[in-house]
């Protein structure tokens, strides 16, 4: 699972790189969000289950500054760093539970849905900058399949992926975002 995050991470980061100077402040398929706020938004999903794993008591704080910018000068490194310590706490307490809206749910369903966050905002990413949108095809197989599970208990929770437009498309990739309510 640590190795699925990992690759989710790395196809990210590809696309991160190729932000303009003037790419930041660009919508994304996130309607509330520009793209610094997206990849804030993943940078500070890192941290959150770096710190319910490591220190739950602090979770909900860190919630509550859930505007707070936390790239600084440099984004790429905030990702970075940010995915390290979240593998980094995984492997080390592969057996916690860890405290969601749906409530406790172990480990590993915790990283599939920190993996699945992952891919599908790199597609936001790339849709925001005009970037080659193809994720990583085994990754999106594996998303999908597991998306009821992964997702159960959050998907009949109203904000958590828009409503998409039309017929869900045949394509696995395109389907899957359809799925998660996006409009490929």
């Amino acid at each position: 699972m640590i190795t699925r995050y990992l690759t989710a991470s790395a196809g990210f980061e590809k696309v991160l790189r190729a932000v303009s100077a003037d790419g930041w402040t660009a919508g994304t398929p996130c309607t509330e969000w520009n793209v610094r706020q997206l990849v804030n938004h993943v940078v500070r999903g890192n941290h959150l289950n770096h710190i319910m794993l490591t220190r739950p008591a602090q979770a909900m704080d860190y919630r509550r500054s859930a505007a707070e910018d936390v790239l600084g000068d440099d984004p790429l490194q905030a990702f970075a760093e940010s995915t390290q310590i979240c593998a980094e706490a995984f492997r080390q307490h592969p057996d916690a539970k860890l405290v969601y809206p749906m409530g406790p749910i172990p480990a590993s369903r915790a990283l599939a849905l920190r993996t699945t966050d992952v891919i599908i905002h790199t597609w936001d990413l790339a849709r925001a900058i005009g970037a080659d949108e193809t994720l990583n095809p085994e990754l999106v197989a594996w998303a999908d399949d597991a998306f009821a599970e992964t997702y159960a208990g959050l998907l009949d929770r109203p904000g958590v992926f828009a409503t998409p437009v039309g017929a869900a498309p045949v394509e696995r990739q395109a389907a899957f975002l359809h799925r998660a309510g996006r409009n490929p």
